[in-house]
């Protein structure tokens, strides 16, 4: 098994990842997660692992209402911030690969996948992450993975102007083609190393797995794309339009794609 990709680990150790979904309009995706996770969770106070959990965004709530978090991570930098930040409430933060977790046979009651699939771009090695995300989570336990729409570059490049930059379309059309996205380091948008999935993909390797889907969504649907939107936000009555309207489509199979993320939550036999 190889090593993380040091490009990887540069985009994540020189960016506040963890602003991304806690702050205003990004809050569309985390209140998305807590929606469709809330619908699948165990009650407190279970036992979750957080792989790939960054400085803690979700384990914050995930602790505030009663869960026992333990987040495992690529990046120090995340490590260090979640143990500094969270480690009052309890959460504990180490270093560790998604495809070689420090952890025991069905310790745990769920495991939540949000970042490694993002980048374990080799199927190989999806696999073997989602094979040790069913070797620690108990008989009867909750998995749940974060995937990139095979889409996004292509809507966010439309909804951003990005698209007719020369330098973009190429990674546009990659994305398309097979998923295999690369960034090119001029472009202050561009994204790391990353594999994107294709709806049916994702469903697929999580049954190859053997795990059992209980249901496959996308997270922010159009408005995810509509800059425009983030205005309304901070409206409780525009936000709940905004998220109803996320809500509505997640599950619609000509859809689907069209979330930028996209969340499958299935469990081990």
């Amino acid at each position: 098994m190889s090593g993380p990709d040091p490009e990887i680990l540069r985009h994540y150790e020189t960016r506040r990842e963890e602003d991304r979904i806690s702050k205003g309009f990004g809050q569309l995706e985390l209140l998305r997660v807590q929606e469709v996770l809330g619908r699948h969770l165990p009650p407190a106070p279970a036992r979750i692992l957080d792989v790939g959990g960054a400085t803690g965004v979700h384990a914050r709530w995930l602790v505030e209402r009663g869960y026992k978090v333990r987040i495992i991570d690529l990046a120090p930098r995340h490590v260090a911030l979640a143990n500094e930040e969270l480690g009052i409430l309890g959460v504990e933060a180490e270093v560790g690969d998604a495809r070689e977790l420090p952890v025991e046979e069905g310790a745990v009651d769920a495991v939540l996948l949000f970042g490694p699939l993002y980048h374990l771009t080799e199927r190989g090695d999806r696999l073997r992450a989602l094979a040790e995300a069913k070797r620690v989570v108990r008989p009867g336990g909750l998995v749940s993975l974060g995937a990139i729409s095979r889409f996004a570059s292509l809507f966010d490049g439309l909804a951003r102007g990005f698209l007719f930059d020369d330098a973009f379309l190429p990674i546009a059309r990659r994305d398309l083609a097979d998923g295999q996205h690369r960034g090119v380091g001029a472009l202050p948008h561009s994204f790391t190393t990353a594999f994107f999935h294709h709806p049916d993909e994702l469903r697929a390797e999580a049954v190859e797995s053997g795990l059992e889907v209980q249901e496959l969504v996308g997270l922010e649907g159009l408005a995810g794309w509509l800059g425009q939107l983030a205005s309304r936000w901070d409206d409780p009555r525009d936000r709940e339009r905004i998220l109803w309207s996320a809500a509505a489509v997640e599950s619609e199979p000509s859809l689907i794609g069209l979330s930028a993320h996209l969340l499958l939550v299935a469990r081990r036999p």
